[in-house]
């Protein structure tokens, strides 16, 4: 067992290397990501391809990476937006890495990207303990969803920097209790704030953007109680930065999160010995490597498709 916890602890110190690395590089270019965690079926896809294009109305370069255990879905949606749009297939990992991001982006983001959206596996549990080198963590949540959802996912919605609540045109019809959702979210996460959406009608549109682009102009971003916080269980992960240079978000791997429970991995992926992600590889411009980060970027509105290596899917363009 102590040698689980030690090769879990070392990938996610690895990861944190990584994500520094990743912030560091992306920053200096003027770019900062938003990492965007939810459910399947909350709404992000919805919310995000409007605000996408919001962005586009506004001028301001965005392009945003989105990624699933299979299918295009997501992506293709995304790109009705018209701004560029990348598809990462895990082939069953459930959620991304810093490497794996500063893979991806290489050689396909373009150079005056001022923000990238990052639309994370849809999954509350891998994905919380992972910094991808994000400036801004948003965790959505639909109405749909039920108000303990805090409680249930307090790593999530503990470390997150932004909560934003989706489908509210149908909070009447499904009985949502905002107060009650509102009050549990404080509970794991105190002075968070928490905004109300619905991409149907429109409410709430261009408060993410808002918020991303006031942390890109150095604005104050919250700082989660949770993250920094020591660890405390058995099973911990080693605790995160609680500031890099690069100003990127408070992150820490939360005290007492198991994650043995539920986490799996997928086919062919293995975070035992064999399984190195070296701090800082495939990391900022330049450096990407492989063939899922080939040469040149797409122009607005169309789709790049990658895979994970480890899938041994022949990526497509």
């Amino acid at each position: 067992m102590c040698r689980v916890v030690d090769l879990k602890q070392a990938v996610l110190a690895k990861n944190d290397s990584a994500a520094h690395t990743l912030r560091t590089g992306l920053t200096a270019r003027g770019t900062m990501v938003v990492n965007l965690l939810s459910s399947p079926g909350s709404g992000k896809t919805a919310l995000l391809e409007r605000e996408l294009g919001l962005a586009r109305e506004r001028g301001v370069a965005v392009a945003a990476l989105t990624a699933d255990l299979a299918t295009e879905n997501d992506a293709l949606r995304l790109a009705r937006s018209g701004v560029p749009v990348k598809q990462v297939l895990t082939d069953g990992l459930c959620h991304l890495e810093a490497h794996m991001l500063g893979r991806h982006i290489d050689g396909w983001m373009p150079e005056d990207t001022r923000l990238l959206f990052v639309e994370n596996v849809g999954n509350l549990v891998c994905p919380a303990s992972y910094d991808l080198g994000e400036s801004l963590r948003v965790v959505l949540a639909s109405v749909t969803e039920g108000e303990d959802k805090p409680l249930k996912y307090p790593t999530a919605f503990g470390l997150a920097q932004l909560v934003v609540v989706t489908k509210t045109d149908i909070a009447q019809a499904v009985e949502f209790d905002e107060d009650a959702f509102r009050a549990h979210v404080q509970q794991v996460n105190p002075g968070v704030e928490v905004v109300l959406t619905s991409a149907r009608r429109g409410e709430g549109l261009g408060i993410l953007l808002d918020r991303a682009l006031a942390v890109g102009a150095g604005g104050a971003v919250h700082a989660p109680v949770m993250a920094q916080q020591p660890p405390q269980h058995h099973h911990h992960h080693a605790e995160g930065p609680l500031h890099d240079q690069a100003g990127g978000p408070v992150h820490g791997h939360a005290a007492g999160h198991d994650h043995d429970h539920g986490h799996d991995h997928g086919p062919g992926h293995d975070h035992g010995p064999g399984h190195h992600h070296a701090p800082g590889a495939g990391h900022g411009p330049g450096h990407g490597t492989g063939p899922e980060s080939g040469p040149g970027h797409t122009g607005p509105g169309s789709v790049t498709r990658a895979v994970h290596p480890h899938s041994g899917v022949v990526p497509t363009r």
